[in-house]
């Protein structure tokens, strides 16, 4: 593995160099693409079963997990969900045919395709590294199939590094090293959403491109290991990478009624530890909505009873910031088709700059794409 880059301002790790062992930064800036209008990137979504609703979201680009999970249990069981190799070579392949044979939406292979063709620019991602196992071929292998995105865990350790949600926290292992080292070398954007911190940090640390944490919320403003802690905001921002803040509002705000200020309150929380360009947009959520919460007119009070025996199991585990019981999981407002459309009302309701909110809204996942893909 190359040796850490020294500490330097954030944009200066350019797409161009994010391949090459560092020596010192570079001092020219990044681009920050011009995007369509309206020019939305979605840091975190998946295709919907009609692929008119990636044009109907107003989308030009879209991180797009293609990963299938299923889930298993533990003996006592808990529930856990795992993604295996066999499942997810089935799942990229149905994922790039059904884009072959669309206007509206297309596998990106760099981020500088955004724009460039007809439609939407989805960069396919594995929200695990489940599926390379300790095969590190598989990572190529997968890179042949359009994937441009991967995730080290997904709440759980894996062989690669540890996750947020264990009593133990671990990093980065050997073999996570060395498939940061291949992500790095392949130019595949690291995602270290769902880690622990020593995952955050370390990969940060020692990726030679950015990387993202692509959906979550910040530990500052709710403590829970599944948000991100000012550390490691810095350690990603100052490196060029970007925090999408999401959709999921247990993980917003403990306010018996969420509303779309909480998600604001995020996103300038994000601008003040770590700039304007570290932060976007993220969904985390099917395109058009929590389905179950749309079938029951968003009440939360219903809806969030789907995730309790889940979250009962992990308090029942000891695992830190289960020890409260959720009220909601949507934002009623944002858990809709039009919801890139009225956080950029809000957010130029709020007070921002127009140039500011085109940054949050899909030029700063546009620009790491590019600085990372070319």
């Amino acid at each position: 593995m190359t040796d850490a880059l020294p500490a330097c301002s954030r944009r200066s790790v350019l797409g161009a160099l994010a391949v090459a062992p560092l020596a010192a930064c570079a001092t020219v800036p990044a681009a920050s693409p011009d995007l369509p209008k309206p020019g939305f990137v979605d840091g975190l979504s998946f295709l919907p079963d009609d692929l008119e609703e990636i044009r109907r979201a107003g989308l030009v680009a879209m991180i797009c997990d293609v990963s299938e999970v299923g889930e298993v249990r533990d003996p006592d069981g808990t529930p856990r969900y795992r993604r295996t190799f066999e499942t997810n070579v089935k799942a990229i392949d149905a994922a790039a045919a059904r884009l072959s044979g669309s206007d509206l939406a297309f596998v990106a292979e760099r981020g500088s395709d955004i724009g460039r063709r007809t439609g939407c620019a989805a960069f396919l991602q594995f929200q695990s590294c489940e599926p390379v196992a300790d095969d590190l071929a598989r990572i190529s292998y997968f890179y042949g199939k359009g994937l441009r995105v991967l995730q080290f865990t997904h709440h759980n350790d894996t062989a690669f590094a540890g996750g947020a949600l264990e009593r133990v926290q671990r990093g980065l292992t050997r073999l996570g090293v060395e498939g940061l080292d291949e992500m790095n070398r392949l130019r595949i954007l690291p995602d270290v959403s769902h880690g622990s911190v020593a995952t955050m940090l370390e990969a940060a640390r020692l990726s030679r491109s950015p990387i993202v944490y692509s959906h979550g919320a910040c530990r500052a403003i709710l403590d829970h290991p599944r948000c991100i802690p000012d550390e490691a905001i810095r350690a990603i921002a100052d490196r060029g990478g970007v925090i999408g803040i999401f959709m999921m509002s247990f993980w917003l705000t403990r306010d018996p009624q969420p509303r779309v200020e909480h998600l604001i309150a995020h996103i300038r929380h994000v601008i003040q530890v770590g700039g304007i360009e570290a932060v976007g947009i993220s969904n985390d959520f099917p395109m058009a909505g929590q389905p179950n919460l749309l079938k029951l007119g968003n009440d939360n009070r219903e809806g969030v009873k789907e995730y309790l025996e889940w979250w009962l199991a992990m308090r029942a585990l000891g695992i830190p910031g289960f020890e409260w019981t959720p009220e909601h999981v949507v934002v009623p407002e944002l858990n809709t088709l039009d919801r890139m459309v009225k956080i950029r009302r809000a957010l130029e309701a709020d007070g921002f700059r127009p140039r500011d909110v085109d940054r949050i809204m899909g030029g700063n996942f546009a620009r790491v794409l590019t600085d990372v893909l070319g």
